[in-house]
Formats: structure tokens, C-alpha cells, sequence
């Protein structure tokens, strides 16, 4: 049985209640920057970070860096998109921040997820975001990687 704590529904009200404690931050300076990750040109269009709770460690655990193409959608369309799972991400257990990223040349998307724990990124990759976002890329074109953080 899914853990309720990676359950859609109480992930939303958790992100309501960080929206409205403040601890929601949307850093514009990065936007447009391109980064290079495993040898191919990225573009940043959106970061998020969420402060942590009191008392949790302010250094994160693990990076979480999926690949995909999105089926039946334009990139810009995407990007629009991608405002409404986002409702349901951050409000999950030990989520940290994210960098949305775009790769110019070929229309694929990745993140760089930010996790408390290894723990917390593993049991993203099994939550229903993935499910969804596997849901809507073209067959085969999933890849994910979880990083532990030193």
C-alpha cells in the first residue's frame, strides 16, 4: 500500500500550508541560465526552493535528475503545464527544491530535485509523479537518477 505521506491528496494541503508559512521561494536569477548536465546544454525555466523544517539538516541528501519527453504537447505548452503537478510536489516528505529544465536542442525535460534523504527521493521515483509523468512521455523515454549528496 502507497504511503499516505506520497499520496496526491495530502501532498496539495501541505504545499497550501508552505505557501501560505512563507517558506515557498520562486529565485528568478537563474531562469534562462544553461547549464551542462551529462554532456548536453540545458536550460533553467523555473526553480522552486522550500525551506525546511526546523531542526532538519539545511545540506539535502540526495539529487533527484529525471529525463523524458512529453508526448502530445509543445514545449511551451509544457512549461505551462507543469505549473499544476507542481501543486503536488512540493508538499511531499523532504522535498527541498527543483530546477525545471528544457533541452533546447532536442525538446526533452529533466529536473534537479533536491531530497532530504536518498529515502525520501527512492520513494518519489515509486509516488504517483512519476506514474503521471510516465503517463504523458513518449514510450521509453523515462530515465531517472537518484544522486547521494556527501
Amino acid at each position: 500500500m502507497q504511503n499516505r505521506t506520497f499520496h496526491p491528496l495530502p501532498a496539495f494541503f501541505n504545499t497550501l500550508r508552505l505557501f501560505l508559512s512563507g517558506r515557498v521561494h520562486f529565485p528568478r536569477q537563474r531562469l534562462g541560465q544553461e547549464i551542462s548536465l551529462d554532456g548536453e546544454r540545458w536550460v533553467i525555466f523555473r526553480q522552486v526552493i522550500v525551506d525546511p523544517p526546523a531542526g532538519a539538516a539545511r545540506a539535502p541528501g540526495a539529487v533527484f535528475r529525471p529525463r523524458f519527453h512529453i508526448a502530445n504537447m509543445s514545449v511551451q505548452a509544457n512549461q505551462l503545464f507543469s505549473w499544476l503537478p507542481m501543486l503536488f510536489i512540493l508538499g511531499l516528505p523532504g522535498f527541498r527544491s527543483k530546477l525545471w529544465l528544457v533541452n533546447p536542442l532536442t525538446g526533452d525535460f529533466s529536473g534537479y530535485y533536491e531530497w532530504e534523504s536518498v529515502e525520501q527521493a527512492e520513494r518519489y521515483a515509486q509516488s504517483f509523479a512519476m506514474r503521471f509523468m510516465t503517463g504523458r512521455s513518449l514510450p521509453g523515454s523515462v530515465y531517472y537518477q537518484i544522486i547521494p549528496q556527501v
